[in-house]
């Protein structure tokens, strides 16, 4: 991630905050569904909205049977996501397009670390999951120990799990605790928090999560896992985007966001740039406040940018997009 700003460093846990927090449920979901229904974006920008989308990609693989082989073609992929025959009919080929980072478990990391630096690909941050990622029920010691050892392995972003019981049981000292621990073993590491909202319970949770994981120097705020029976949806985002905007009010410190899980196409990736534009303005459309995370996003992603500059699909074309290996 690109060092552009001041990190947030954090504040001192305000509970009173926390506490005071309410969210208006029938308004979100009113909000989510005019958003959803109403949110396009013109033929003339979708290319360029498209490639906006394609750098603030974190191209993820996160499975047992990954190989140095299978993470080594994600990197090139990372470090080339848009095929320099489209990139070229654009006219950006001379952007360097590429995405925000790699995503992969500690063991992987040296692999991607290895590839990227081959390729001389500075721009792609290599990051990992980590404290126990994805259910975080590891001891608290052995996960900021898997942090350190991610950031050792060279990662640069971090992706961690929140332990949900402390939001479900309200014990907001020991999420703001926790979350601190895990910041302080980052060191110069940029870290992602996970809040896993489809375990939450209410919006007013996810509300409440998100201010405490902020105040314990969190640079980025994420929806969920990717594993989790629901993911981002437009409503949780409204209540965390809110979240970083007055977190953003009343410390001047800019926190980004990341939704993960259920992002396939290209047309959802334009409805979640629309809605931090309107939300928090065109600086958090960009990567270093913004990531998307979808490993299957991309293939889309080129095959309507395929369609704008030809006017038909690849297949009719015979021009297949290729498919990323994960």
């Amino acid at each position: 991630m690109a060092e552009t700003r001041e990190r947030n460093p954090g504040i001192p846990l305000d509970v009173g905050w926390v506490e005071a927090s309410r969210v208006n449920l029938p308004s979100a979901q009113r909000r989510a569904a005019t958003h959803k229904a109403r949110r396009s974006i013109k033929k003339e920008w979708q290319a360029a909205w498209l490639l906006r989308a394609v750098s603030c990609l974190d191209l993820t693989t996160l499975d047992g049977d990954d190989t140095p082989g299978n993470v080594a073609r994600l990197c090139h992929k990372g470090r080339n996501p848009v095929r320099q025959d489209l990139a070229k009919q654009l006219g950006v080929e001379d952007l360097n397009i590429t995405v925000g980072a790699i995503c992969v478990y500690p063991e992987r990391v040296e692999d991607a670390v290895k590839t990227l630096k081959e390729l001389g690909c500075t721009s792609v941050s290599v990051a990992s999951v980590a404290a126990g990622f994805p259910a975080g029920q590891t001891p608290l010691k052995q996960r900021v120990e898997e942090i350190k050892t991610a950031v050792g392995y060279g990662a640069t972003e971090i992706d961690i799990v929140i332990s949900r019981a402390y939001v479900l049981t309200g014990n907001w000292e020991a999420l703001y605790d926790e979350v601190r621990q895990f910041r302080e073993a980052c060191g110069s590491a940029h870290l992602k928090t996970i809040l896993s909202t489809g375990h939450l319970g209410t919006l007013t949770n996810v509300r409440k999560a998100s201010l405490i994981c902020m105040m314990a120097g969190a640079d980025i705020i994420k929806t969920s896992t990717g594993k989790e029976a629901v993911n981002a949806t437009f409503e949780v985002a409204l209540v965390m985007l809110r979240a970083i905007r007055d977190y953003y009010q009343r410390t001047g410190y800019k926190v980004g966001f990341k939704p993960a899980g259920g992002i396939r196409s290209a047309k959802d990736a334009l409805s979640w740039i629309a809605l931090m534009k309107e939300e928090l303005g065109d600086e958090w459309t960009k990567p270093d406040l913004f990531r998307i995370g979808a490993s299957s996003l991309l293939v889309d992603i080129e095959r309507q940018l395929f369609h704008h500059i030809t006017g038909s699909d690849p297949d009719e074309s015979h021009d297949v997009v290729p498919v990323i290996t994960n």
